[in-house]
């Protein structure tokens, strides 16, 4: 069957306001009744929320049609930068780094003199031995686990240069600022640049000189560029992102389907599909699609072990996202995710107000406003970023601390992607949800009314259901996430549900009397109604809707007098996500489902978690600050590494790239801890590599001779 077209992407940036899930999930279904019984008077008033994030969402997936390289472009370069110089031409003379020949060498040396590393990680040196070899790969690997090492040390090893294919300008961007900075003769073409510096890249392919080249999907499916590079001599091939293949993923890409045709073009020239996102069958897919099925996989942990895992019932998100901004260290970046624009405006607005440094981000921004936050994320120290779900793909900045969702997910894997991006660096991050009974009525209103047939919205239903599941499970956070993309695990000790373990509830005489309500409203009167109005004749309100539809007169009014508004919104949601009630049409009204049948009848129990209200997560209140990078530097040391920091800092600014390219706090903690003496004893300390000491080994002595 072929699938639906996808969601548009409103390219005037190229970032996805709205994708779908992927697969995996092996939980049960909710199918969606029929239409709602016609309403008494008029309809009801919608669901009653103080203000709806999910007005002006984009949901319209019959328009996708991804343009080129997808994202928007990278923040401005400085001229001087070692980026500008590298990429952009000047008359006839490009500046590159000092050709360094890597061909044949050890893996192992590479490591160390072009990334500052004595070993690999994990799975890396298996992986990097079998691509050297000639061996195709398939490797699955969290954010964060070194799934670049993984291609750029063979395409550094083998003779030839390494086909990076990434969907994300930004991430070409970065990377090869990253490598450049490292000493590695890198490159990229893509839609940003002008004809010039495309000539300049091309030039230095043909010639042999570039290591890496990144390329986006679209410009591989142009005869002339396959043409091109079948001029040159390729070392490795690698696609990143590979999940981006999955016809029903959360980030589908149609260009990703043509490059299985790779294999026969580049015979040969071993081939590498990389994803830190991909369930078993989003994995089988990628293998099926772009024709790897000899190539051998490698699948890493999923767990991100430094990252704390916290869900919140949402009762004021705004309120209580302040609470958990300022529970994390100062100076902290962040991310925060909201599903529609007008949501991410206001929410940066009032974050402002708070004394926070926020910045929204989403593509009905100009597109130098959107330029000029990005770069100011990723140069300067404690930026908050507020944005629509597609901005972090293909950001690497390493230092982000936290990750907010004021909106819920609409797939495990998005969510998985999207707080992938707190804590690459290693060090100690939470990522924070605010989650209520509106999203779960909106969302399976979308699903509703999404274009397309009934599988494709099962599929959908299916990803909200495991993304619901997660939200509401009493068990351990982590081991949830992670069976869902297939690992086992024992229970964590690090997440809100670990630490805070939840009180549950026999919830079945409420959810009798909800049901029941229900019940005599569609068969008594042919009525139906949204869950603020249930609520209120279960807790027996006397307002003037009640009254006019005498409402007062049911038996079950005022049956739900023992619970508070907040608690039977809770019921409500819980029920929701187990499909016990369903929402339907543009207002979501409330109506039974087959599930409901056997807990009407007392044959069905009902266990509720309890909601604690008003925390930000585990274990302590919102006054409370977590660890920073300073903390985990020894006492005696920490002078020496806040010099570090502000050496470092002023390096960036003159090179005009974030400070992580230039080193980050693990390497400056080393720093600090060695107190190096000379350029020598700079060799050996995590993250020092030969280009970097040659270029900084001066200036890092200065400093730690002056501490």
């Amino acid at each position: 069957m072929t699938p639906p077209p996808q969601p548009a992407d409103q390219r005037d940036g190229c970032h996805v306001e709205v994708g779908v899930g992927g697969r995996g999930y092996r939980g049960g279904v909710t199918h969606p009744g029929a239409a709602p019984e016609p309403y008494a008077d008029a309809p009801p008033e919608p669901y009653d929320v103080l203000d709806d994030p999910y007005a002006g969402a984009d949901w319209d997936p019959d328009q996708f049609a991804p343009p080129e390289d997808f994202d928007a472009p990278p923040p401005p370069v400085d001229p001087s930068s070692p980026f500008a110089r590298a990429v952009v031409a000047t008359g006839t003379a490009r500046e590159l780094p000092a050709v360094r020949d890597f061909t044949g060498r050890d893996p192992r040396e590479v490591l160390h003199e072009v990334y500052g590393y004595d070993v690999f990680r994990g799975d890396q040196a298996d992986i990097v031995q079998h691509v050297v070899d000639g061996g195709d790969a398939v490797v699955l690997m969290p954010t964060g686990g070194g799934k670049s090492v993984t291609y750029q040390v063979p395409a550094l090893v083998r003779p030839g240069t390494g086909l990076v294919v990434s969907p994300l300008i930004a991430l070409m961007h970065d990377q090869v600022e990253a490598l450049i900075a490292n000493g590695v003769r890198a490159g990229y073409l893509n839609s940003t640049q002008s004809p010039a510096e495309r000539q300049a890249v091309e030039q230095a392919y043909l010639a042999g000189e570039l290591d890496l080249l990144y390329v986006a999907p679209e410009r591989l499916n142009g005869a002339q560029t396959l043409a091109f590079l079948a001029r040159g001599r390729l070392s490795v091939i690698a696609i990143d992102e590979a999940h981006c293949v999955s016809q029903w993923g959360h980030d589908f890409r149609p260009d990703y389907l043509a490059l299985g045709d790779l294999a026969d073009r580049f015979p040969g020239v071993p081939r590498m599909a990389l994803t830190a996102t991909a369930t078993p069958a989003t994995a089988q897919e990628i293998v099926e699609r772009l024709r790897l099925r000899d190539a051998r996989g490698f699948v890493a942990s999923f767990d991100r072990p430094n990252i704390q895992y916290r869900i919140d019932a949402k009762v004021d998100p705004r309120r209580q996202l302040v609470q958990f901004i300022k529970s994390q260290p100062e100076g902290s970046a962040g991310i925060v995710y909201a599903l529609s624009r007008k949501s991410v405006e206001q929410t940066a607005a009032y974050l402002c107000t708070q004394g926070l440094d926020a910045l929204p981000y989403h593509a009905g921004l100009d597109a130098s406003v959107r330029a000029a936050n990005q770069s100011r994320f990723l140069r300067d120290d404690g930026v908050i970023m507020v944005a629509t779900i597609a901005f972090g793909m293909g950001i690497d900045k390493p230092d982000v601390r936290f990750v907010a969702h004021i909106d819920l997910p609409k797939s495990v894997e998005g969510y998985y992607q999207e707080t992938g991006r707190a804590g690459r660096d290693g060090d100690p991050s939470v990522v924070w949800m605010a989650y209520g009974l509106g999203d779960v009525v909106q969302q399976r209103r979308m699903i509703d009314q999404s274009p397309g047939d009934r599988s494709y919205k099962l599929r959908l239903g299916q990803h909200l259901d495991a993304m619901l599941a997660l939200c509401e499970t009493v068990g351990c956070r982590r081991q949830n996430l992670l069976d869902y993309f297939g690992q086992r695990s024992e229970p964590c000790g690090n997440c809100d549900t670990c630490l805070t373990p939840p009180d549950t509830w026999d919830g079945l005489v409420a959810a009798q009397k909800l049901l029941s309500t229900i019940v005599r409203l569609q068969r008594e009167r042919g009525q139906a109604f949204g869950a603020g109005h249930l609520i209120d004749i279960l807790r027996g309100a006397k307002t003037e809707r009640i009254a006019q539809q005498g409402h007062d007169r049911l038996s079950t009014y005022g049956l739900g007098a023992d619970l508070s508004d907040q608690d039977w919104r809770s019921v409500i949601r819980q029920l929701l996500a187990r499909g016990i009630v369903v929402a339907q049409g543009d207002y979501g009204t409330l109506a039974l489902s087959e599930a409901s049948a056997p807990v009407l009848r007392g044959e069905a129990p009902v266990p509720l978690r309890r909601d604690v209200l008003g925390r930000t997560g585990s274990g302590g209140g919102g006054s409370r600050q977590r660890k920073s990078s300073a903390d985990d530097v020894a006492p005696a040391d920490r002078d020496l590494f806040e010099a570090l920091r502000a050496w470092r800092a002023e390096k960036a600014r003159e090179q005009g790239v974030p400070a992580y390219i230039v080193f980050g706090d693990a390497t400056l903690r080393a720093i600090a801890a060695a107190r190096p003496a000379s350029v020598g004893d700079l060799d050996g300390i995590t993250g020092i590599g030969a280009k970097k000491r040659e270029a900084y080994g001066d200036g890092i002595l200065t400093v730690v001779a002056a501490s």
